[in-house]
């Protein structure tokens, strides 16, 4: 409940930056929809209101993922798909491109982060990627702050690492340095 808990309900917005890269994005997906399904498309969206309703409604559904993503699983649902994608099928797509190189959606990459005890370096992340995020976004603050607040420095974080590991960067969690034996005199 809202008074039990330090996390409120619901899911941080984007900045209005963000927000216009993403509208920006789901216009680009839905322009090669339009190429690669030229048909079916203007079966499926024949008013220009029908298509803008749909357009937000991906955009809701989507704003979780990076843009590259998107765009990447936009182009496997046009590979593999004979007819016009679904949402289903489209985030099916996104998360199949981020599971292809091993990460995991940055959403349950936050609440990994959030939820993983310490010490931080000796959990078994599911990928290296989700540490440095959470390293990044500082583990007091995120332990500390509302998901409100928190989610956005997170996001931001693991976004950076995505695009660095989808581009074929190796990332590694740092080892653990052990304290020196102490020696009495």
């Amino acid at each position: 409940s809202q008074t039990t808990s330090a996390t409120p309900t619901g899911r941080a917005e984007p900045t209005p930056e963000q927000r216009q890269r993403l509208i920006e994005a789901i216009n680009q997906v839905f322009a090669l929809f339009r190429l690669n399904y030229h048909n079916q498309f203007f079966a499926a969206y024949p008013a220009e209101d029908d298509l803008n309703h749909v357009r937000r409604l991906w955009l809701d559904a989507l704003a979780d993922y990076p843009i590259d993503v998107i765009f990447r699983g936009a182009r496997t649902a046009i590979e593999r798909n004979d007819y016009l994608p679904t949402l289903n099928r489209m985030l099916e797509a996104c998360r199949q491109s981020l599971t292809d190189i091993g990460l995991s959606a940055p959403r349950d990459a936050y609440l990994e982060a959030c939820a993983a005890p310490s010490p931080k370096a000796d959990y078994a992340w599911s990928h290296p990627a989700v540490y440095l995020a959470g390293r990044d976004s500082d583990w007091f603050y995120l332990a500390n702050n509302t998901e409100r607040v928190t989610w956005p420095v997170f996001r931001d974080h693991y976004e950076n690492y995505l695009m660095r590991a989808s581009r074929g960067e190796t990332l590694t969690i740092p080892e653990r340095k052990a304290l020196p034996q102490q020696k009495t005199t």
